[in-house]
């Protein structure tokens, strides 16, 4: 019997949080769809890591802070506690990821204007070969000096780009839920 070797891809669960998830596009979906994520890496034994977002309106242990209910992390699954928009800024996420020898991240989350594209790029920058999925990650309708942008089109545009984007040295992409690897 040979033993599997550890994946050196980790899935990364980004703020589907309590008060994050109200009011942004299609979140059943996304949070079905993350779920399912989730249950197969942890059944092919990839790791998955959670980001928690904290401020003033969402401080640490209240409701407001914790997960949707459908995507809690287990007990022992490493948890990065965050309050840029960037989860690598200020946090433990790259010991957290050099500890698990992780070379591929594959990004879920919410929002995608704010937390998650600048998680994907700022991964991207760090040498880490990134995966969107396209089909689970979520964002609220924005309005900007009066142009309003349906959360919709903001997750149809960052797929866009992410799927457009090269940087050299590494692998950026998309993929669906059901198509991505994992391992």
């Amino acid at each position: 019997m040979t033993a599997t070797a550890p994946s050196t891809t980790a899935l990364l669960v980004i703020d589907l949080q309590n008060d994050v998830l109200p009011g942004c596009f299609d979140t059943e979906r996304v949070l079905r769809n993350t779920r399912t994520l989730i249950d197969r890496a942890r059944a092919e034994g990839t790791p998955v890591v959670f980001v928690q977002h904290e401020d003033e309106g969402m401080p640490r242990g209240s409701h407001e802070w914790q997960f949707d209910p459908a995507i809690e992390p287990l007990d022992g699954e490493p948890r990065v506690y965050k309050t840029y928009r960037d989860s690598f800024a200020d946090t433990e996420l790259t010991t957290i990821l050099d500890q698990l020898g992780t070379e591929r991240l594959v990004i879920t989350g919410a929002q995608t204007d704010y937390c998650v594209i600048t998680t994907t790029l700022s991964a991207t920058g760090r040498g880490y070969d990134t995966v969107l999925v396209s089909d689970a990650h979520t964002t609220s309708d924005s309005d900007y000096n009066g142009v309003v942008t349906t959360g919709e089109q903001i997750v149809a545009h960052t797929n866009q780009t992410i799927g457009s984007l090269r940087q050299p040295g590494v692998t950026v992409g998309i993929a669906t839920h059901d198509a991505v690897a994992l391992r």
